[in-house]
This record gives structure tokens, sequence and C-alpha cells, in this order.
């Protein structure tokens, strides 16, 4: 009897001692897509601070930086002098702040590199010369290619006859098929090279950034100031 209960305190011990050792498993986040032409992780603004979604609206990585880039390349690292840095400039990571520094962060939200002003090297400049460009007749902002654009009283030289309040070509990897930001009654939306509505005129603005060329997206707001994205079928995010 009393070898069975030593047996039995012994056994209870070495499954208690396995048991703390076993890790817990991290949950996993749902990266999958609903649109393929957008990322997976989307960031967002929250009581002023950024973190990132899934495409379902899933919070992914929580709301803690004072700013933050898409899962995108940075040229400045992909050059680096320093060989052992080049993988942080990949698509695979972000570029965040917090707390006055700036970092490159995993879609798992681990801070993988801390940027060094030593570690950087400049961009190779990239100019795209563009082919349409706006164009202001009485007041109203049109599209015009500027290699057949001789004549503004011609109607026939116009790409889009000048009808809106204002015009902005967004920057992008078409330049046969740009976005272009256009306002309306004071509201804005996007329309294609054809005229044809992209995003609806709903929104009180919208950011005259990077977010199309680097993600598909772009970055609105109905209130002026709080922003956020949509793809281009007006799906938020």
């Amino acid at each position: 009897m009393r070898r069975f209960f030593l047996f039995f305190i012994l056994f209870t011990t070495l499954y208690n001692a396995q048991s703390k050792n076993k890790k817990t498993p991290i949950k996993s986040i749902d990266l999958s897509k609903i649109n393929d032409s957008i990322p997976a992780l989307i960031p967002q603004k929250k009581d002023g601070k950024f973190g990132f979604i899934t495409q379902r609206g899933k919070v992914a990585i929580p709301h803690l930086y004072s700013n933050v880039g898409f899962f995108t390349e940075d040229c400045n690292l992909l050059n680096s002098k320093n060989e052992k840095v080049r993988k942080f400039g990949t698509s695979d990571y972000a570029s965040v702040r917090k707390d006055g520094k700036n970092y490159r962060i995993t879609t798992s939200g681990k801070l993988a590199y801390q940027y060094q002003d030593a570690d950087l090297a400049q961009c190779p400049f990239e100019f795209k010369q563009q082919k349409y460009y706006s164009f202001i007749r009485q007041g109203f902002f049109g599209i015009v290619e500027k290699e057949k654009f001789h004549d503004e009283a011609d109607y026939r030289q116009y790409i889009i006859y000048p009808q809106y309040q204002y015009l902005h070509i967004m920057e992008g990897d078409d330049i046969n098929n740009p976005m272009i930001i256009a306002a309306i009654n004071d509201k804005f939306g996007v329309i294609d090279i054809h005229n044809r509505v992209i995003i609806p005129f709903i929104y009180a603005d919208i950011k005259r950034n990077f977010s199309w060329k680097l993600a598909r997206l772009f970055e609105v707001t109905t209130d002026g100031k709080n922003y956020f994205y949509v793809d281009s079928k007006n799906r938020s995010y």
C-alpha cells in the first residue's frame, strides 16, 4: 500500500510538471481574403491609435501605434549596405511608429526591427510620366491627354470635359487607366478615365496619397475627421 501511494504521488508530480511546461497554443488569425486585389491586413485607427484588421474586420494587430503603413516593401532597407537588415524591407513587414521610434513588424504584430539611420539607403529614383492631366476651364475641372490637347475650345480634345469642382489623378501603376478623385456638389467620389463612377459621391473627403498604388484602397471620410479605407467596390474596412 505504501509503495502504491508513493508511486501515485510521483506520477501526479510528473504529470503536473509536464502540464506546466506545455505552452498555451497561440490563437491564429484568419488572414484569408475576400478581395484578392487588396492586402490581407489593413490599417485601422481607433481611439487615436493605429492597428491592423483583417478583411473581415477582425483585429489582427492591436491598436498600439501612433502611425502605421501597409505591409509593403521599404526600398531604404531593401537597398541597405547592411545585408542582415535587407529582409526587413520586404512586404512581409510593415512600418509602424511607437513611443517616438520607428519599427518594422511581422503579420503577427511582433517588433522585428528598429530603424537605424546607418542602415538606410537611398531609394532608386523612378519617374513615370503621366499620360493624363487635369485641366481647368471656366472654373471646372476636366481631363486631357497632354500629347493630343492643343485647343481648349474644341470639346473633342477633352478626355473628360470640364464639369467637376475638383479632379486629382491618383498615383498608380497603370498610366492608361488611372483612378481619379473627383468632387461634385461638395461631395467626393472616384471616377475612371472613361468618366464612370467607381466610388459614389458620398464622402466629405478622399485623401490624395499612395493607398491606391500600394494597396488598391481609397482612404475616405464621411465627417471630415474619421478616415477609413474602401476598396473599388466601396466595401469599407
